[in-house]
């Protein structure tokens, strides 16, 4: 028989692309239902955006261009970091457009990452942070960040878990799926802890621009910390351009130049006429404007699940308010159940399509993560159905 790659055999489907299928199976049969699973904006990409990629085509920006980026999108972007986070990044030698955040992010492992080297993930977190590493013939070390502590992990959590081959240490805040982020000052030791030891951090920071109470602090921005950190971002969340597939790794020019290459013989380039588009979309006001109504929105939406499980009551579904993203990573561990039972029963009981904790990692296990980038009908009606289903268990 013809051997497959053994690695796969470590690496799991993704939980929410799973949830999706059966979602689109169950509705083919005619069931309605309420899809709280996925995390993609529901607001459609702004007209403008949209028309600007349609003049770049027209114009012909349909060909290659460059593999690193266009300088005018990689200009924009090193104007947002300097704009949002304090942090100055040369556009010629420090920045690469990638094909979406995830992009980003595997071409930053694959820059620094040997096999056998060692890599610390808090738990609960995305699970392609952990795969992409796997797939890359690196070892995951999970590092609890229990809800105890607000979903962060303990300082001397990082400190346990090193090991003699421990090179990276990946941070993602606002958390998916908890939408919890540290301090500045937390971040500060953790980038103290990572000099001692020589240690690199990738800092996926999709989500950065999504927050309610405060504003998280960029990995970067703590002082003599850009030096050592690879941060991974994208305009799909920010900007509801999903189906775009744009992002940006930002680095030491000495990584960008491990990930050109590697982005040169994986993508090519991202499209021209996408990157005007993106270009666009950073740098006018207007559609900074727009972003700013859209994180209202999920505001209010939180404010309404919060509204919500006050007045519920439940005590079998306890909810923390998320700092930042557009997640709730409700707490149903009273129900003494497995959390991918929990969000098999209420999907084919209650109709409602969420996301099992667990495939966020151990420390997820009774939790289940219900995203709020949905209409406040469905955020409410589905809500009411968790509780109304746990209430009966």
């Amino acid at each position: 028989m013809l051997n497959l790659n053994s690695q796969f055999d470590l690496i799991r489907q993704s939980a929410t692309v799973a949830m999706a299928d059966r979602i689109l199976a169950l509705k083919a049969g005619g069931r309605n239902i309420i899809g709280l699973q996925v995390g993609d904006p529901d607001f459609g990409t702004h007209p403008a955006i949209v028309a600007s990629a349609l003049k770049a085509m027209q114009d012909g920006q349909t060909h290659y261009g460059p593999s690193v980026g266009t300088l005018e999108l990689r200009q924009a972007i090193a104007a947002k970091l300097q704009r949002d986070e304090g942090v100055q990044y040369a556009p010629a030698s420090e920045i690469l457009v990638t094909h979406g955040g995830i992009h980003a992010y595997y071409t930053a492992l694959q820059s620094i990452l040997n096999p056998g080297d060692d890599v610390l993930i808090p738990d609960p977190s995305w699970a392609t942070h952990s795969n992409m590493v796997v797939m890359l013939r690196g070892n995951v070390i999970r590092v609890p960040a229990p809800a105890a502590n607000g979903f962060i992990p303990h300082l001397e959590s990082w400190s346990q878990a090193l090991t003699p081959r421990t090179r990276v240490i990946v941070l993602n805040y606002p958390s998916n799926p908890t939408g919890a982020f540290p301090s500045r000052a937390y971040l500060q030791k953790l980038q103290d802890f990572a000099g001692q030891y020589d240690l690199w951090i990738i800092s996926d920071e999709v989500y950065g621009s999504l927050y309610y109470e405060g504003r998280p602090t960029s990995a970067a921005a703590i002082e003599g910390a850009k030096e050592r950190t690879l941060l991974v971002n994208s305009l799909s969340k920010s900007y509801a351009m999903t189906g775009w597939r744009v992002g940006f790794l930002a680095a030491p020019s000495r990584v960008i130049q491990n990930a050109l290459k590697a982005g040169q013989n994986s993508i090519t380039c991202v499209a021209p006429f996408i990157q005007k588009a993106a270009a666009f979309a950073l740098t006018d006001p207007a559609i900074q404007a727009v972003t700013a109504d859209m994180r209202a929105a999920y505001s209010r939406r939180r404010e309404l699940v919060l509204r919500l499980s006050h007045e519920l009551e439940s005590e079998r579904v306890r909810v923390v308010p998320p700092q930042g993203a557009f997640y709730f990573f409700l707490d149903l561990r009273a129900l003494k159940m497995s959390s991918v039972e929990m969000c098999e029963r209420i999907l084919e009981e209650e109709g409602v399509g969420l996301v099992p904790g667990s495939a966020f990692g151990e420390q997820g296990e009774g939790f289940i993560r219900l995203c709020i980038a949905a209409s406040e009908k469905d955020v409410e009606a589905g809500f009411r159905a968790i509780v109304k289903w746990a209430e009966r268990q």
